[in-house]
């Protein structure tokens, strides 16, 4: 079982800039970030998986920047010029196999 806590949600306004972190309990393959908007389904944000180049959505490529510190297990996820329809909850994800783990969540809020 590999444990992530996710921190440094919060309210931001619209043009403003978060940084997202999770720590994992031990390394995985693959590390991502989702979000779910309210109301709406889970979707990716990006994923950085060992030795690959990072994957971005459309919706956030040029805004958001994903990065790993492998010494520390650490994700972390920069958002700038951040819009209202970023509003989410942002989970971390770590895969490894056919095992996925969740992060319990943090709240990013975007103010117009």
């Amino acid at each position: 079982q590999v444990h992530l806590v996710e921190a440094g949600g919060g309210l931001v306004q619209a043009g403003g800039s978060l940084r997202l972190s999770c720590v994992a309990s031990e390394t995985t393959f693959s590390m991502a970030w989702f979000r779910q908007p309210p109301g709406k389904q889970r979707e990716m944000v990006a994923v950085k998986s060992l030795g690959n180049s990072p994957v971005y959505a459309a919706s956030v490529k040029g805004r958001f920047t994903i990065s790993r510190d492998n010494a520390k297990n650490t994700l972390y996820l920069q958002m700038n010029s951040l819009k209202p329809e970023d509003t989410a909850v942002y989970y971390c994800n770590g895969r490894r196999s056919n095992s996925d783990w969740w992060g319990q969540g943090t709240q990013v809020t975007v103010s117009s």
